[in-house]
């Protein structure tokens, strides 16, 4: 698996996909590759210049089908709603993969049009909004897939129950602690779907991936107002530590096409410390698989973006069987 690269993705046609966050980086590498293999890709955008400027991109390199512009805000629970109406209504009610990649990485605090903390609601509730909204199209397709990219900075995220609602309206806001609970965030939602999916609907994969320290927008964007010289240091330590934006890639592309991934794995960097390398099954950290914060989330999660939860099934209590993260 370690040694598996893009030229390895099978045959996607006859999919469709919808990749958040395409315009840069990993997810512009993944919107791009899916549509060179055949997939019909959907872009999803909330900067019309960025989208179009990215529609391009991936056209120039598609095999299959047009890619297309899907207007996205993930921070405006509207403009989610309306994005998950016109993807059911464009394409038949039918949708292949989900690929759950956009994020903002430690900005200064600022509030989302829902008045949650950003990386709260860009990261996580727009991102559990869309695949709700969406999982009625992923549950007609056959092997339908939900990809949520996660973070090792996932291991610093912390989440005490009875503080989350406060926390993420930006209470007590510290960019980088609130990044990592972000990204805690979207593992506990891929794996409770996984244990809500194997009750409802076990032909849905849903899986997580992480890039590593990969060379992507996110790190010049957060060090955009430091100093020079610790611009320049953060960017050298990125290009020496870590990899490109195509290789940062790869785990979450093995995830939405590799014919043996398996629900509720996490695929990550095979190198050391998971910074770089091919892609392979990796372990989060304990609180990441902790079933009953995953069920405070999910359950804070739909009352804080008014979206009902599907699949609405809850999991058998009790000790889990999963395969999640062997």
């Amino acid at each position: 698996m370690s040694s598996w690269t893009a030229a390895d993705i099978p045959d996607q046609s006859g999919r469709t996909a919808l990749v958040t966050g395409a315009t840069s980086g990993l997810g512009l590498v993944t919107a791009t590759e899916l549509a060179r293999h055949g997939a019909r890709v959907l872009i999803g955008s909330r900067n019309p210049e960025k989208g179009a400027a990215a529609l391009a991109t991936v056209r120039a390199s598609a095999g299959g089908p047009e890619p297309e512009l899907l207007t996205l805000d993930l921070a405006d629970l509207v403009s989610v709603r309306a994005a998950a109406t016109e993807v059911r209504e464009r394409h038949g009610d039918r949708l292949d993969l989900l690929v759950n990649n956009a994020g903002l990485m430690a900005p200064p605090l600022r509030l989302t049009v829902d008045g949650f903390e950003s990386q709260w609601g860009t990261n996580h509730l727009g991102h559990a909004a869309l695949t709700w909204l969406l999982y009625p199209a992923l549950a007609t397709s056959d092997g339908s897939r939900v990809v949520t990219v996660s973070s090792l900075a996932h291991k610093q995220g912390q989440i005490v129950p009875t503080e989350l609602d406060a926390a993420s309206r930006g209470a007590g806001y510290t960019p980088w602690s609130a990044y990592g609970r972000s990204k805690l965030a979207n593992l506990l939602f891929a794996h409770e779907l996984h244990l809500r999916l194997r009750i409802d609907d076990p032909g849905t994969l849903s899986v997580a991936a992480h890039p590593g320290l990969s060379s992507t927008g996110l790190v010049p964007a957060m060090m955009s107002s430091a100093p020079p010289i610790a611009r320049t240091v953060a960017g050298t330590a990125v290009r020496v530590l870590g990899q490109s934006a195509a290789r940062g890639a790869l785990p979450q592309l093995y995830a939405a096409t590799a014919p043996d991934v398996v629900s509720g794995r996490f695929y990550g960097p095979s190198g050391p410390g998971q910074w770089r390398g091919g892609p392979t099954v990796v372990q989060p950290n304990d609180l990441a698989q902790d079933e009953r914060l995953a069920k405070v989330v999910w359950a804070l999660t739909a009352e804080q973006t008014g979206v009902d939860p599907m699949p609405s099934h809850v999991h058998p209590s009790g000790p889990s069987n999963h395969v999640a993260h062997g």
